[in-house]
């Protein structure tokens, strides 16, 4: 097993995947002549081609790309204050235990892990969703989303300092700043999550994800209430309904690695409490709004260097590595000749 290396980000971190807010739009952006080019037609359509809105646009869009120059050294400080300073409420979810998780779950888990494990095996243990690889599945217990509801609650009612999920969600916990990321998230993925990528998603490294980015996301009355279309920079996306008490709010699911607005079709998956969806992180998604009440669910981007490090699945170029804190997106440097076409990917990492 060769020495782990250092993650990386991709230079594109700060240009790609630009969520314009005003227009409801993803976009990637080098310079306004190439926003132009590559997005007038839909800007136009939502309202935003004229010069004055156009010029807010753009401040718009430099504005999250000088934000997101910020967040490592941000981040990093908002996780030291949170480590010396924030009482938890309930200290035992911070380190993963089996009695977290569902029983059913517990027994995927036991089948997938044993010799003659197989593909139709697993799905007998799952629910499938058309053709689009979405497969759901028991998580955890109620008791344990209870608690960590409650956690989380405690955490946002705190006077800590909170960094957001993303430039889509403004309500939500960066898992990693308070302390869950060693003990819980990577456990998780490691012993529990991989055995059943390995056989669902081989193609994408099911069998190798060696890193993720973890948060918890909100969505309320008066404040988020859906998800415009999107696709994750992820491998794979475990998405786990926490609770609490809400209505509607389903999940959409179009084409795989489409441009993300507009969705021209989808298929819609409702939430189940404590149970959580698998997908491709490429499968264009978003969330419907919900009509009340109150949701929380839990997002693991789960990542495969051994994938990623040929081809960034934001920019769709091979990665221009910069430096990060922790897990990174996900790459890690490696020599042309690490990855020959002839050899299993996963078994080189």
């Amino acid at each position: 097993m060769a020495a782990a290396r250092p993650f990386r980000a991709c230079s594109c971190f700060f240009s790609s995947n630009l969520f314009v807010r005003r227009c409801g739009l993803h976009v990637r952006y080098r310079h306004r002549e190439q926003l132009l080019s590559d997005y007038g037609t839909a800007l136009r359509e939502r309202g935003c081609g004229s010069p004055e809105v156009l010029e807010a646009v753009v401040r718009e869009i430099e504005a999250e790309v000088q934000r997101r120059k910020q967040l490592i050294h941000q981040s990093t400080e908002r996780k030291a204050i949170i480590a010396s300073r924030y009482k938890r409420k309930h200290p035992e979810v911070y380190v993963l235990q089996d009695s977290f998780l569902a029983p059913e779950f517990l027994e995927i888990v036991s089948y997938c892990t044993s010799p003659d494990a197989h593909l139709d095996g697993l799905l007998r243990y799952t629910e499938s969703f058309s053709d689009k690889r979405i497969y759901r599945l028991p998580v955890f217990t109620e008791e344990f989303c209870r608690a960590f509801v409650e956690e989380l609650e405690n955490f946002e009612q705190s006077d800590m300092p909170k960094g957001r999920p993303n430039s889509m969600n403004n309500y939500g916990v960066l898992l990693n700043e308070i302390g869950m990321d060693e003990n819980f998230i990577t456990p998780l993925r490691e012993k529990y999550l991989r055995p059943i990528t390995a056989l669902l998603y081989p193609d994408l490294g099911g069998a190798c994800l060696d890193s993720h980015k973890a948060f918890v996301v909100k969505y309320a009355l008066h404040e988020d209430l859906d998800l415009s279309s999107h696709y994750d920079n992820a491998e794979v996306t475990l998405n786990v309904s926490l609770g609490k008490d809400f209505t509607e709010g389903s999940l959409y699911f179009g084409d795989f690695r489409q441009d993300p607005s507009p969705v021209p079709s989808y298929i819609e998956v409702e939430h189940v409490g404590t149970q959580g969806l698998l997908h491709r992180g490429g499968q264009i998604h978003g969330a419907l709004p919900i009509a009340s009440g109150e949701r929380w669910n839990l997002i693991v981007w789960m990542r495969a260097s051994a994938i990623r490090n040929r081809l960034c699945p934001m920019c769709n170029q091979k990665p221009e590595l910069v430096e990060a804190e922790g897990f990174g997106d996900g790459f890690t440097e490696s020599a042309e000749d690490d990855v020959p076409e002839t050899v299993d990917l996963c078994s080189l990492w």
